[in-house]
């Protein structure tokens, strides 16, 4: 039999009284009405049982999980490339290896506190008030000086845990790319309003009646207006070829290169083009080299940007040595090198940067837009070579590129070293 619920019940009830009062208020006999009401009560006492006295059956709560006692939690954790650490009461629980590397493999234990030594991150660790969502907080100078992070740090399991995933992701690219871009911006419009006011200059000039009868003043402003709108034309394409190289940056290319073809080419336009001084490049290059693989129109802006540094920088009478050899790990190895100047230990690090110069008079003076060296660094980059720069003060400088084999020959020798040798094959 169903049971009544206490809900069930009270209607009942206040149906049987409506129905009682009714009846009395039409005249029916008491005694007529009192039985089938007595009738009706005891139906639900009846159905209703014991309803409302039996106790409530108790919730029953399933105990949740420890995640972090699970076996593939620390897998989880080496799953992520960030670093990724599990705070908890304060202390660092658990750090995958990402994070050990950055703060230090001491850290599992410790005060999350002296782990992150920084005063935001700090603040945020040691508090012991629940966490109802996420917050992120923007950390500069963890790890190195100019490191820029963003701190992730959330809740998990049960608030009297007190754990917090603290997850940091590296914005330093993000945030270098971003000066560089502003950096860019203002270096190239001053490296464009310069040549142009010049010729604006020269043209206001020459508009006027009377200096413009004057032949040689005509033509010495105009010789001067050549110039600077070619040093312009340029930089223009510097800027065009740089950005198209950047735009490309992360696609190897998939063209085979005979680099020591391309180098002898390179050099024989210097030597039949620049007189004296492009006679003075020299030439040595190593018999039978593997061909790499890239992309040959950039592999030849490489070699002419970096011979023609030479030749503008070096010391007139000097040779330019270009030197085309096997390099390690079976990478072809080019070096230029020249006798001239050289160039301070602090200004190395920065050739590369755009519009970068030792000498500014002097760069531009010979017609260099400050882009050459960036163009190489990049052209390098994209062929997955490496770039090295030394040079002595009062001796020269000396540029070495190693660009790597097509990735076809290094995935063979790869598979010959792992493959048995036929003599093993005999005796086996």
């Amino acid at each position: 039999m169903n049971r009544l619920s206490i809900s069930q019940i009270t209607a009942s009830l206040a149906m049987l009284m409506l129905g009682t009062g009714g009846a009395l208020m039409l005249g029916g006999n008491p005694v007529s009405i009192a039985l089938p009401v007595l009738a009706g009560v005891i139906v639900l006492i009846i159905t209703s049982g014991d309803a409302g006295l039996r106790p409530t059956a108790p919730t029953v709560t399933l105990d949740q999980p420890d995640l972090t006692a699970h076996p593939d939690f620390a897998s989880l954790l080496e799953g992520i490339s960030d670093p990724l650490m599990l705070v908890e009461k304060g202390r660092i629980a658990r750090a995958n290896l990402a994070a050990q590397r950055l703060l230090g493999a001491h850290i599992e234990g410790e005060d999350a506190r002296i782990a992150i030594r920084h005063p935001a991150a700090a603040e945020r660790l040691a508090s012991l008030a629940p966490l109802a969502e996420p917050i992120m907080i923007e950390l500069v100078g963890l790890g190195t000086r100019d490191q820029r992070w963003q701190m992730r740090v959330a809740p998990v399991g049960a608030v009297r845990d007190m754990r917090r995933l603290v997850h940091l992701v590296d914005h330093s690219g993000t945030h270098a790319a971003e000066r560089m871009r502003v950096d860019f911006v203002a270096n190239a419009s001053h490296e464009l309003r310069t040549p142009l006011a010049g010729i604006l200059g020269f043209i206001e000039t020459l508009a006027d009646p009377e200096l413009g009868k004057d032949t040689e003043t005509r033509q010495r402003f105009l010789k001067i207006m050549d110039g600077e709108a070619r040093r312009m034309q340029r930089l223009i394409d510097d800027l065009i070829s740089l950005s198209r190289i950047e735009s490309e940056k992360y696609r190897l290319p998939d063209a085979r290169v005979d680099l020591s073809e391309l180098a002898a080419e390179v050099v024989g336009v210097f030597r039949s083009s620049h007189g004296d001084r492009g006679r003075e490049v020299e030439m040595e290059i190593t018999p039978q080299l593997p061909v790499v693989q890239g992309d040959r129109a950039q592999l030849s802006q490489l070699l002419h940007n970096l011979i023609g540094n030479s030749v503008k920088y070096g010391r007139p009478g000097t040779p330019i040595r270009v030197t085309l050899n096997e390099g390690p790990s079976g990478m072809t190895r080019l070096i230029v090198a020249d006798e001239g100047e050289g160039i301070g230990p602090d200004h190395l690090p920065r050739l590369t940067e755009r519009f970068y110069r030792v000498d500014s008079g002097r760069s531009r003076a010979m017609g260099g837009t400050g882009l050459g060296l960036a163009i190489v660094k990049h052209i390098v980059e994209r062929h997955r070579g490496r770039f090295d720069i030394a040079s002595t003060l009062g001796k020269g400088t000396t540029i070495t590129v190693l660009l790597p084999p097509p990735l076809e020959e290094t995935q063979g020798k790869f598979d010959e070293k792992r493959r048995p040798s036929a003599l093993s094959d005999t005796v086996s």
